[in-house]
């Protein structure tokens, strides 16, 4: 599919719009969803939390079909402008055959969050064509700096084309490739090999985060995804925050390694994921990542009027 010719734009977002709040994993500490909640109302949004957001079943917010619930609702109602996730967790892939994908398609609106939602966000682009948004959860964005938030708010609201400059970054491999970018939490990505909503990764620009994973595991997870040939048609690999992972140093000799050979630019020092800022990176657009540069180019805003 050429995504970069079939993507659909969700609208921009404007004071005011509605923002439906969704749980598609975990469940969530209040206190920390409260504060991301007070965020958005200061940012001029006016939250919408649904009844039976609380609801939990052991590890997760309620039953598969309960949380696709809530997401299928608010995609389907002309007054919410946008959705966006409460926390990551687990679980987002539990739901994903619960979504009403043609539905999504034709409302198309904002939907973001991280982590495990990285499940979500790319079964929609990939299922529906629509850009979706890696960027912080309700219960992230309460604690995360100033860089995050003005980040955010810009993916969502700005005309312009999203240029992000990696000032932390660190080339792996150099060179230059435009593709449709793609990908997330690492973790989640290797659990969705062999399913339905595998992303198709040929010719994309692929980000990769995560948290709280021995650089041995890294490696685990990066060569299954290579030997189940996931790697075979990448155009270049930009890489996000890897926290609690050991040192940066070990973390990035593990890429180093893996696609040293690949002649494909690698790009690592993101600010994107589980650090302390996590820029928004919209998934499914077309972007040109240029490793020696150090910056990843949108061809045009992430938004439509």
């Amino acid at each position: 599919m050429d995504m970069k010719a079939n993507a659909i734009f969700p609208k921009r977002l404007r004071p005011g719009d509605a923002v439906g709040i969704v749980a598609p994993a975990s469940p969530f500490d209040r206190q920390r969803f409260d504060q991301g909640i007070c965020r958005l109302e200061s940012a001029g949004y006016h939250p919408i939390v649904p009844e039976g957001l609380f609801e939990r079943q052991g590890y997760l917010a309620g039953s598969d079909q309960h949380r696709a619930d809530l997401v299928n609702r608010f995609f389907a109602d002309s007054s919410v402008n946008a959705v966006m996730c409460a926390r990551g967790g687990y679980g987002s892939m539990r739901m994903l055959p619960f979504l009403d994908y043609d539905a999504i398609k034709e409302h198309p609106k904002i939907l973001a969050g991280f982590s495990d939602i990285t499940a979500l966000l790319n079964a929609v682009s990939f299922q529906s064509r629509l850009v979706t948004f890696h960027g912080p959860n309700v219960t992230t964005l309460g604690d995360q700096d100033q860089l995050t938030r003005d980040s955010f708010v810009q993916a969502l609201t700005s005309d312009s084309s999203i240029l992000i400059e990696v000032q932390k970054g660190v080339t792996l491999c150099g060179g230059r490739a435009t593709g449709i970018v793609t990908g997330g939490n690492l973790t989640t990505l290797c659990h969705l090999i062999g399913t339905p909503f595998e992303p198709d990764y040929n010719n994309c620009i692929l980000l990769l985060e995560d948290r709280g994973e021995a650089p041995y595991r890294i490696d685990r997870m990066l060569s299954q995804m290579k030997l189940a040939g996931c790697f075979d048609n990448l155009a270049g690999i930009v890489l996000g925050s890897f926290e609690q992972c050991g040192t940066p140093g070990a973390v990035l000799d593990v890429f180093s390694r893996m696609f040293g050979d690949f002649a494909i630019p690698v790009l690592g020092g993101l600010d994107a994921g589980h650090g302390k800022t996590n820029l928004t990176v919209p998934i499914g657009l077309a972007a040109t990542l240029d490793a020696d540069r150090k910056r990843l180019a949108f061809d045009r805003a992430a938004t439509r009027d």
